[in-house]
């Protein structure tokens, strides 16, 4: 698959359309009803939404945030995975005490323990798909993370990947932890994971948890964002997919996520706007 094949049965005003009515949600806080136009017929389409958002929105790209495709809900480019844009804006770093989050109130809000490559070197650009092994030699740094995984839209991940895609990957932002050193030493299993929400255990897990595990998703990253035209350059930021599940939060909630040996994060949910 590649932004410029297959099917796009929307014309470029109706997806216009659909991104602006999403990012105009996000700006002002507020939720949606329901998806703002026609669902698009498969990924290509669904990228060329999120593209048109992206150039909306008011800041630039930082990274990208890759969520996992069930296999009954792959459309024909067979991928398994997606993206979603990170933005500067929506960027932060973990300080050690409790970091606000923003969700929308009325839509779908939630956290996920995330492993977050940071490429220390620009990825070649004419290179379009990646072995797990490939991967792994990109010069990169490993950080641990956590997706605020946030839409407008209450039934973003019910109705599907091409939703997903559609609303910037259904991130509203990511909180940068310390670093995991000489992470190409490890193994997914040394990589250990919880999630509790309100000092209840809600999820556990970690690398292992990655279908296919942690340099398997780098890979899909590096390739499709090659694919889209927007290959990975020195400094962007990979959220690899969650490592303990998604996990829903509603605002006055408090999550904390350990990372066994490398840290924790604290994270208090506030209303999007």
């Amino acid at each position: 698959m590649s932004n410029d094949q297959g099917k796009q049965d929307l014309p470029e005003q109706g997806l216009g359309d659909i991104a602006q009515a999403f990012v105009s949600a996000r700006q002002q806080g507020r939720s949606l009803p329901d998806f703002p136009g026609t669902i698009p017929d498969d990924l290509v389409t669904a990228y060329h939404v999120q593209d048109h958002a992206i150039a909306l929105w008011d800041a630039g790209v930082v990274g990208w945030k890759v969520g996992y495709i069930a296999a009954e809900r792959r459309d024909a480019s067979g991928d398994d995975r997606l993206l979603g844009p990170i933005f500067s804006n929506r960027l932060w770093n973990a300080t050690g005490g409790t970091t606000d989050i923003p969700v929308f109130v009325g839509g779908f809000g939630a956290v996920e323990a995330e492993y977050v490559f940071q490429l220390t070197e620009d990825a070649p650009a004419d290179k379009l798909h990646w072995t797990p092994e490939e991967a792994e030699a990109q010069p990169a740094r490993l950080f641990i993370g956590v997706e605020v995984a946030s839409s407008p839209l209450a039934t973003i991940n019910k109705l599907g990947p091409l939703v997903v895609v559609s609303d910037f990957g259904n991130n509203n932002g990511l909180v940068l932890g310390p670093e995991i050193p000489d992470w190409t030493t490890l193994d997914d299993a040394d990589l250990r994971a919880e999630t509790r929400i309100d000092n209840e255990v809600v999820g556990t897990g970690g690398a292992t948890l990655l279908p296919g595990g942690l340099r398997t998703a780098f890979a899909f990253a590096l390739g499709r964002s090659a694919q889209r035209g927007r290959p990975l350059k020195a400094g962007d930021l990979i959220a690899s997919g969650n490592a303990t599940g998604i996990h829903d939060i509603a605002v006055g909630q408090q999550a904390l996520i350990r990372f066994a040996g490398y840290g924790d994060i604290t994270c208090r949910a506030i209303a999007a706007g």
